[in-house]
């Protein structure tokens, strides 16, 4: 029943991800709590979150910008090499707090933009995404912002912010496994909650079409900033 349940809770939160290309993982984190134990939580939500992104790309692979891959890919593999190596010996308290602050002003404000234009890529968008995500859960914010000021279009912006989030992904559940996590022992719960993942990709990349172009961009802004607000909020309860 555990395993049916999780899988349909995936389904949904896929749909969402499919449809605006962000949120999904975020309702997902926040509801596992209740049926995992805490051990299991960060491996199995980012072994998930990789077969909803990754799914979420291949079904909207005409729509991805293959040129920022090998970029973010390059910022990702130093990221991840860093911030594994010094996880035990810095503190990342406050990380949260700019990224949400980074977030909300790039959404914004237009004197912040032609500012930080100048510092923006996506090696530096792989690497904080891929190395913060060891300890941040919603570092993907980060290149969906950078997407929507690079790209107008809805379907590059989701398909391709999927397929970078799926290189984060990678990373950590290699990371995760380097480290010791045996995802076998939860082999069946995976089983459902991947299943449900790819389907929700497929549903909400349909009723992605169904959505004006103007209203998507507003509305991915608003949960973006959601996003962040619940970041900075989240730090000082």
């Amino acid at each position: 029943m555990l395993e049916i349940t999780l899988g349909i809770i995936t389904f949904l939160t896929s749909i969402v991800a499919g449809v605006v290309g962000i949120g999904g993982g975020m309702m997902l984190i926040a509801i596992l709590p209740s049926f995992l134990p805490l051990n299991a939580l960060i491996p199995v939500h980012g072994l998930t979150q990789m077969s909803s992104n990754f799914s979420r790309a291949v079904f909207g692979y005409k729509d991805v910008e293959y040129e920022v891959i090998p970029k973010f890919l390059v910022g990702s593999l130093l990221g991840i090499a860093l911030f594994s190596s010094i996880l035990f010996y810095i503190s990342l308290e406050y990380v949260p707090l700019f990224i949400g602050v980074y977030i909300l002003l790039s959404l914004w404000s237009t004197k912040f933009n032609e500012k930080i234009k100048r510092y923006e890529n996506y090696y530096i968008a792989g690497f904080f995404q891929t190395g913060l995500s060891m300890v941040v859960g919603a570092t993907g914010p980060l290149t969906m912002t950078l997407l929507l000021k690079d790209y107008g279009d809805k379907h590059k912006v989701v398909a391709t912010g999927a397929a970078l989030m799926s290189i984060t992904h990678i990373f950590k559940v290699i990371v995760f496994v380097f480290f010791g996590f045996v995802f076998w022992d939860y082999v069946g719960v995976l089983s459902f909650m991947i299943a449900g993942a790819i389907a929700g990709s497929f549903v909400g990349t349909k009723l992605r079409d169904k959505i004006d172009g103007k209203r998507f961009i507003m509305v991915l802004k608003v949960l973006l900033s959601a996003l962040a607000i619940k970041l900075m909020v989240s730090l000082f309860l």
